[in-house]
């Protein structure tokens, strides 16, 4: 392992301005995101979407630090037989692949998952690296349900040391990993009860890193933010969503990790982006935190270029100028700088 190129990598992945784009929808989940703008989910019709996206040069180039792919999209070439790597990397970001092979029921605990693949991963980061991937990603989803004592300390320990031993086979192939420890927002609870389980789950998760010999400078954190269920009564604002999630990481996350790139969790887009930004006026790097805050979002970057594109050849520019503003939107809200002013001037 070389850690100094490692940490040049997941510095650039956290550069100021730029974040995450997280591309890596499985074949199941963009054939549900098709369905609602009317396209039919094929090899081509999900190559031909995301080449848009790569093409976008200014996204891409100013705003885009990295593109999480999906195993299908890593091995594609554009229309023009150019390998997607190789339109990621002329646009000055860097490639990324998902390397989880989605969860599965936790034995002896009801309700809960697992996530799986770390059988023959190291075979499988070889192959990657060869094709481009510089960084990778691993999802561990914790639910919470208090009615049901969910989650249970098996769950939350399992799937940190899952995460661990991924992070550490990552390390080992010269690849950078995102540890994406992700407490779902799916729930009644509230944002004192997510702020508690995020908490244990991220004590758990850099406990676990610790015993794998995960070394914290050569990887990016990808956490959920503190914040209500979407079936709760009580709903948080965006200052005491920000002012939380900060005191969080601030109790949880080792100086030495690099950044932290956001997962938006099934927010809205506006939300995810006011969310990030209230964080960074608060308490970005400027503000003495020693690591930056930025974004690793996927349908809050998405929905609007998908919905302005739906499938159609004429709307290249129009969903290309969708995703633009999103990217920019973000950028801003990465350094602090966002406004709902800058908001509503839509894509041109």
């Amino acid at each position: 392992m070389n850690l100094a190129d490692l940490n040049t990598i997941a510095r650039a992945m956290v550069a100021p301005g730029k974040g995450i784009l997280a591309a890596d929808e499985s074949s199941g989940t963009i054939k549900k995101r098709f369905d609602v703008i009317g396209v039919e989910s094929t090899e081509t019709s999900r190559r031909d979407y995301r080449e848009m996206m790569f093409r976008s040069k200014e996204a891409m180039s100013q705003y885009i630090s990295g593109v999480i792919l999906y195993d299908e999209t890593i091995w594609q070439n554009a229309a023009d037989g150019t390998p997607l790597v190789k339109l990621i990397e002329q646009a000055g970001s860097i490639p990324g692949i998902k390397v989880d092979e989605g969860t599965q029921p936790l034995p002896n605990c009801p309700g809960e998952l697992i996530t799986v693949g770390l059988d023959k991963l190291a075979e499988r980061l070889a192959k990657y690296y060869k094709q481009g991937a510089r960084f990778a990603k691993w999802r561990a989803v914790i639910d919470i349900d208090s009615a049901s004592g969910v989650p249970t300390h098996t769950a939350i320990m399992t799937n940190a040391h899952a995460l661990a031993r991924y992070a550490a086979l990552c390390q080992q192939a010269q690849i950078v990993p995102i540890v994406e420890p992700e407490v779902l927002m799916d729930g009644a609870h509230d944002i004192d009860t997510c702020y508690n389980v995020t908490e244990w789950v991220l004590k758990e998760t850099f406990q676990q890193l610790y015993f794998q010999r995960v070394a914290l400078e050569g990887m990016i954190l990808k956490p959920n933010m503190a914040i209500a269920g979407k079936k709760s009564a009580k709903k948080a604002g965006v200052e005491e969503v920000a002012e939380k999630t900060v005191k969080l990481l601030k109790s949880c996350v080792p100086s030495a990790v690099p950044g932290i790139a956001f997962l938006s969790g099934g927010q809205s887009d506006e939300e995810a982006t006011a969310h990030l930004d209230a964080m960074n006026k608060i308490g970005g790097l400027t503000s003495g935190l020693p690591w930056g805050l930025t974004f690793s979002y996927g349908r809050a970057l998405q929905a609007a270029p998908q919905k302005a594109w739906s499938g159609k050849a004429d709307n290249i520019a129009a969903g290309q100028a969708a995703f633009t503003h999103r990217a920019k939107m973000n950028s801003l809200a990465s350094k602090g700088e966002w406004t709902t002013a800058l908001e509503s001037k839509k894509a041109a």
